[in-house]
């Protein structure tokens, strides 16, 4: 274990009042169509700690999009990032400086999505090609603002995929002034696979990232793929600074309910999932009452009580609920009913059960 990576776990906990530098121990990734601002309010209601992303935002919508839409968020969601794609470094100069006026904490540039859409716009993973590029990307944006920047990105691309070719690339990129990169630890193949196909099809290599770390024991390196628990983030602790979680975190939200407690060190008790869907109350009514749909904050909260009885009714209620007129935090007051209706009913056959078997 390298020094830096020592100094980092702390008997596997770090407390937030010790990350002042725009690093962070854990963070929810950005994953496109879900880290919207409704799903990030919503996680910040689970833990007030871990680092959210926004969904990648290109330069292009920023620069000549409605960037209240696009980049509005809650003064709640910070510590937040924003992630942008882009390759041309004036333009992405230009973005971090709204970006920074805006209130973001850090700006990272997004080196990892395969998608053919983004590779026709010369970004994304196929940046990792380009290396030299990605570093006067980096400079630019750094000259530009004074809040952190950093890059996403894969541990290759294609037949780029030797480790030799991402210490190269993260040479080239942290020469240019770049102190942070999340990797995932797994390849891209630019052709032949959907985006969705290279999440899990092209297997993890978490032993790069783990050797990256050591090879370059200055910077700060946060690995991502495959992490569906807390307890898997905590393992890694030992051979790099920062765990991202992507896809359990929306199909599973609740898991974070202990990371303020466990990643963090903070003497808090997690909110039940009644809490969490109680807290959204308010925030609900604010968005409903000026014509917004119910559905587009309830669908990210549908996972909420995976794992535990009454997910289906929760489930259920909401997506058949949420879409009607005037729909509002009433609709989710019902949900709770529903998933209390079935817990009593299915504690009371328990109780049946063990009674018959006396």
């Amino acid at each position: 274990m390298t020094m830096s990576s020592t100094a980092v776990i702390s008997n596997s906990l770090r407390t937030f009042a010790q990350i002042s530098d725009g690093s962070n121990p854990l963070s929810v990734a950005p994953m496109m169509d879900r880290t919207d601002r409704h799903f990030r309010y919503f996680m910040r209601q689970i833990t007030r700690r871990t680092r959210l992303y926004t969904e990648m935002i290109t330069t292009g919508a920023i620069l000549h999009g409605d960037r209240a839409k696009l980049l509005g968020f809650s003064p709640e969601e910070k510590p937040l990032v924003l992630q942008i794609g882009g390759d041309n470094p004036v333009e992405l100069a230009e973005c971090a400086r709204v970006a920074a006026g805006l209130g973001y904490d850090q700006i990272d540039l997004n080196v990892g999505c395969p998608s053919d859409r983004v590779q026709n716009g010369n970004f994304g993973a196929c940046l990792m090609a380009q290396p030299e590029r990605v570093a006067k990307a980096v400079e630019a944006m750094q000259k530009a603002v004074n809040i952190p920047i950093s890059v996403k990105h894969r541990i290759g691309i294609d037949d780029r995929d030797a480790y030799e070719d991402m210490a190269n690339f993260v040479r080239i990129v942290s020469e240019a002034g770049c102190r942070q990169f999340s990797v995932h630890a797994r390849k891209a193949w630019l052709q032949g696979l959907s985006p969705k196909e290279n999440r899990d099809i092209p297997p993890l290599r978490y032993e790069d990232v783990h050797r990256l770390k050591q090879d370059f024991p200055h910077l700060f390196v946060q690995i991502n793929g495959g992490f569906t628990s807390l307890e898997q983030a905590r393992g890694q602790y030992e051979f790099v600074d920062a765990v991202m979680i992507g896809r359990a975190a929306y199909d599973n939200p609740y898991l974070f309910a202990t990371a303020d407690r466990d990643i963090y060190g903070e003497q808090t008790t997690p909110p039940t999932r009644e809490q969490v869907a109680e807290s959204m109350f308010d925030y609900c009514d604010r968005w409903t009452a000026n014509g917004f749909k119910l559905h587009s904050i309830t669908r990210h909260m549908l996972q909420l009580f995976t794992g535990v009885p009454g997910t289906k009714a929760w489930k259920r209620y909401l997506s058949e609920n949420a879409n009607r007129p005037g729909a509002d935090s009433r609709v989710i007051a019902e949900a709770l009913d529903r998933v209390r209706q079935y817990q009593t009913a299915q504690e009371i056959e328990s109780d049946r059960l063990q009674m018959m078997s006396r």
